[in-house]
């Protein structure tokens, strides 16, 4: 079926809400994701799953919350895994946006950072239904991705890598997911990439050097789909893992500058600010160019019902037996240019520290229902409930005022939590 789209999917890591001169950032120049937003919409409440990396990529990756997957925190070395209730790595018989694609009659790629996986025992990225593999935080190790000079080229080296596979597999659909290093630590941006910011110093100079040549790769991407004659049967989708990093985190002094926008709260926090992400998808002649979503909720784990709802497939099933449920839902409406009420709610949770500010501190589990967002900790305590398009920094807790939603919306957020594997419950 030629008509079908394909699908080229960049995660940035760590970068915020506010990191994007089409999201009203003043300073950080991203003049080719600028043009990508005026080519197709921008939605402006759109949320990660969880506001670290590796679950946030799972939900991503299978329609599910990522507590279901024991995901609760980011992966890390085997014993600390242990200690936090947390696997090693995904579990590969959960059913994969990419396995289900594959399935279906496409190419699918895995280009840049995993981080679902990456010790000894660890399946490879392969294993998770992908065609190709050029993976950090796995076990595809490659030459070009070690030495003092990757970094600050990570972007460029996975730009290449994704543009090899494109042209390789263009004769059918296509879906490539590139996962970038950027803007996470460790930034070392080159003398060649600062100019931009030259009256800068600091923090500030390293971050904006290195957003802006991410964003300079990805036109580069884009000006080569142009090329091939891809971009108009080709869907482009640029969003974020979790919110900017806080600058108290050890190393964070070269990147704990990103901007959250308006919101509260950064990376580990479930307030806006660590969980509302940026969210721009390019669909020629489909999604209205230049449209911009305020109105629209929308979440990780909705990418994989929506893009097989737009490739046609249908009726998946889990022949293990495992994590058959999907808790995203198809948003494709959306996707055409139509204001799209969800029916389902976001559920959040995050039982470890937060660091920084007292006030980016939140509670240890969130849901989202409508305009509602409750927030409370697992014993009970620390009730809150934000109105969030009247308050979008979440500044004025309404919980007195609602005492039939706190209590409705607790139930269901206490229900979800006990629902999940075993994991961190402190």
């Amino acid at each position: 079926q030629p008509s079908r789209p394909n699908i080229v999917f960049i995660l940035a890591d760590d970068w915020g809400w506010g990191d994007l001169g089409c999201f009203g950032h003043r300073q950080l120049r991203t003049p080719h994701l600028d043009r990508l937003a005026s080519q197709g919409i921008r939605f402006t409440q759109f949320y990660s799953c969880a506001s670290v990396c590796s679950p946030s990529r799972a939900a991503w990756l299978t329609g599910q919350f990522p507590g279901r997957l024991s995901m609760h925190g980011h992966l890390a070395e085997v014993e600390l895994n242990r200690q936090r209730g947390i696997p090693n790595f995904l579990d590969p018989r959960v059913p994969t946006l990419a396995r289900l694609l594959k399935e279906a009659g496409y190419m699918t790629a895995h280009v840049g950072k995993w981080h679902l996986g990456g010790d000894s025992e660890a399946p490879t990225v392969l294993e998770y239904g992908f065609d190709y593999s050029f993976a950090t935080h796995a076990n595809e190790q490659s030459k070009e991705l070690r030495g003092p000079g990757f970094r600050p080229r990570s972007t460029e080296i996975f730009v290449d890598k994704t543009i090899e596979f494109i042209e390789k597999s263009q004769d059918q659909p296509f879906y490539v997911q590139t996962w970038l290093l950027d803007t996470h630590a460790r930034l070392q941006p080159t003398a060649q990439q600062m100019e931009p910011y030259e009256r800068l110093l600091g923090a500030t100079k390293i971050y904006y050097s290195a957003a802006t040549a991410a964003d300079k790769q990805i036109g580069r991407l884009l000006t080569r789909l142009d090329e091939l004659g891809l971009a108009d049967n080709t869907i482009v989708v640029f969003s974020s893992d979790n919110g900017p990093e806080d600058i108290i985190i050890a190393n964070a002094s070269e990147h704990g500058v990103g901007s959250p926008g308006p919101f509260r709260g950064r990376k580990r926090s479930l307030y806006e600010g660590g969980i509302r992400m940026p969210l721009i998808l390019r669909w020629p002649g489909v999604a209205p160019a230049g449209r911009v979503d305020n109105d629209t909720i929308l979440c990780a784990a909705d990418f994989l019902p929506t893009v097989c709802a737009l490739a046609g497939i249908s009726g998946w099933t889990d022949p293990a037996g495992v994590h058959a449920r999907v808790d995203g839902e198809s948003m494709l409406r959306s996707w055409h240019g139509e204001t799209t009420t969800r029916t389902r709610p976001i559920f959040w949770e995050w039982r470890f520290g937060v660091a920084g500010h007292v006030i980016n501190i939140s509670p240890m589990l969130a849901v989202r229902q409508g305009r509602y967002k409750l927030l409370m900790n697992p014993d009970g305590s620390r009730v809150e409930l934000f109105d969030i398009p009247a308050d979008v920094s979440e500044l004025n807790n309404v919980k007195d005022r609602h005492p039939e939603l706190v209590s409705s919306m607790s139930r269901q957020l206490l229900d979800c939590a006990s629902s999940l594997p075993p994991g961190p419950r402190t």
